[in-house]
């Protein structure tokens, strides 16, 4: 499993970092990334607190990637706080999409898509078939979500994608302990959202892609 949507308690995650990490690689994770809610009032201590983490990758075994994941921000300002991020050293930058479950501001999707900064677009919910095609042309990754609520939308986004060709990623967007998933319960939450085996394997190979590009 690589879960590269993450949050402790330097957002509105449980856990340290530490017990964080601890609990996803006794889920088999191999990679994990800590994506806390950014803005611009506290992206750089986010950024700063979690590249700390990196020291514990060789005794817990698995890859530790530091990022932020920009939330309720103006869309038209997305862009720029996703390059100040990546300059002050964030490996991956996400983006908040526009959940069905929050007010999310309309052209978030967009804005995160456009962005050369942006990695993936978490739970971009009813995702327009011309922003997952976009997403396609900018390498932008989707996120088919194990996250309660934000989930509801899943089939949708994976449908859109398959249509255009956009690359999906399986993340858990885990706050919790409990929110954490092997990689047999991400295989049934993406072929529960409509992909086939073959697709579902191609949305692990897509997460791994992402990691080889951090390392």
């Amino acid at each position: 499993m690589i879960d590269l949507h993450t949050h402790t308690l330097f957002s509105d995650g449980e856990l340290v970092p530490a017990e964080h990490i601890r609990r996803a690689a006794t889920f088999g994770c191999r990679a994990i990334a800590m994506t806390d809610h950014a803005d611009f009032t506290n992206f750089e201590f986010i950024i700063s607190s979690l590249q700390k983490a990196k020291m514990m990758e060789e005794d817990f075994k698995i890859n530790i990637f530091a990022g932020i994941e920009i939330t309720h921000v103006p869309p038209g300002q997305i862009d720029k706080l996703a390059k100040k991020a990546k300059e002050f050293g964030a490996d991956i930058v996400i983006v908040h999409g526009e959940t069905p479950v929050e007010p999310v501001a309309s052209g978030t999707n967009r804005a995160a898509i456009e962005s050369e900064y942006v990695d993936i677009l978490a739970h971009p919910g009813f995702l327009t078939w011309e922003d997952a095609e976009l997403a396609k042309a900018t390498n932008t990754y989707l996120e088919i979500t194990a996250r309660g609520g934000h989930n509801r939308t899943n089939g949708h986004v994976s449908k859109t994608a398959a249509e255009t060709g956009a690359k999906l990623v399986c993340n858990t967007d885990a706050h919790r302990p409990g929110d954490m998933i092997t990689k047999e319960t991400a295989y049934d939450i993406l072929m529960g959202a409509g992909l086939s085996k073959k697709q579902a394997d191609a949305a692990f190979k897509n997460s791994e892609e992402i990691v080889q590009k951090m390392k």
